[in-house]
Formats: structure tokens, sequence, C-alpha cells
């Protein structure tokens, strides 16, 4: 409807949808600007399709956390967009704000920031949040380091020492190596387990 493409056949029913994405290609020319804010999520046929599109002259924009490296991703231009300062957040928090009719001090404002890191989607919602005077404790936005990795590569070279102990005949390597290796997979798999987590509106 936005590309002023026809949404019905002659006979006054809704076109399928192989039917819609001919008639698009048809319509489109290299004025043509195709915007897809989760690309991620696009079919297979669907971009297959855009290549057409883009074959035809139309301008393609995928918005997407990580670049899946696929078809039509493959030829496209990669530029990785900077995170929003905490100023942006907060002129976010600000206008949400306005919108909600909640007078918020610029005090409270610096208290709630933190919040919601650099995601303009939970200053909004933690605004909301709080013109409902829901208790806010904890960021909903988690940074971390993974150092799984890491804890494998270690639990990794308990079980070199084993097999060296085992092919010199030394005992002790053998013992020590065995051991630390079970008693690390075993904290390993203690520190996994998480008890039953329930969120409020879930």
């Amino acid at each position: 409807m936005q590309l002023g493409c026809p949404t019905e056949d002659e006979n006054d029913k809704a076109m399928t949808v192989d039917a819609l994405k001919e008639e698009i290609l048809v319509n489109s020319n290299e004025n043509t600007l195709l915007v897809f804010p989760e690309a991620k999520r696009l079919t297979t046929s669907i971009r297959y399709w855009l290549e057409d599109m883009i074959a035809a002259g139309a301008r393609v924009v995928c918005f997407t956390v990580a670049n899946p490296g696929r078809d039509i991703f493959l030829d496209m231009l990669e530029i990785e967009l900077e995170l929003p300062s905490d100023r942006h957040i907060r002129e976010v928090m600000e206008v949400e704000a306005q919108k909600q009719g909640l007078q918020i001090s610029k005090s409270r404002l610096a208290e709630l920031q933190p919040l919601a890191g650099r995601n303009p989607m939970l200053a909004r919602k933690i605004i909301k949040n709080e013109a409902l005077g829901l208790k806010q404790e904890k960021p909903e936005h988690t940074q971390y380091v993974v150092i799984m990795p890491i804890i494998i590569a270690l639990l990794m070279s308990f079980g070199i020492v084993r097999f060296v102990g085992m092919g010199t005949g030394n005992k002790s390597l053998y013992i020590f190596g065995g051991v630390t290796l079970v008693a690390g997979m075993t904290l390993k798999q203690l520190g996994s387990v998480r008890g039953a987590r329930k969120r409020l509106g879930q």
C-alpha cells in the first residue's frame, strides 16, 4: 500500500503473497526504498525475492544485531551503528515522561538512566513503570563477558595432565589430573543450577 501497489485482484479478492511480491517487483524502480527493522526474521523466500528487488534497482536497508552472512547479506554494505549516548537516553526518557504526563526531576532521571543502559526501548519502559509507581531496583539489560570457553579449556588441561600421568606411569599426575577434572566438571554442573525465575507479567 505504501508503494501504491494494488492489494486486491480483479475479483476484489486479497492477493496471495506470491502475487503481491510480483506486483511490488513490477512497480519497483531505483526510487524504491525497503526498510526491514528486524531483518533476521526474514524468511528464505523473502530473501530470494529481495535479490530480484535489488536487481530491479530497489534499495534495501536491513537492521540486525549481527550479520547472518548468507545470500543477500553477503552483497550488502555493512555499517555498524554507534550505541546511543547517555544524553540521548535521557532525552528519550524526558520525551516519554511528557507523553505520560509525568513530572520527573533531573536527579530522578539520573537515577533511572542506568537501568536502561543504552537501550531506548528500555528507557521508555522504565518511564512507563515509573508512571505506574512500580518499584525498579536492578537493570533489565545485561552486559557481561562469557568465560565458559576459558573454564572448559582449564578442565581440558587437567584431562591432559591425567593422560600424561597415564603415559609416563606417574600415579601422582594421573590421580591429580583425574580428581581435578572430575571436581571441576562437578563444580561446573553445580554452577549451572538455576532456580525457578518468574517475572511479573509473565
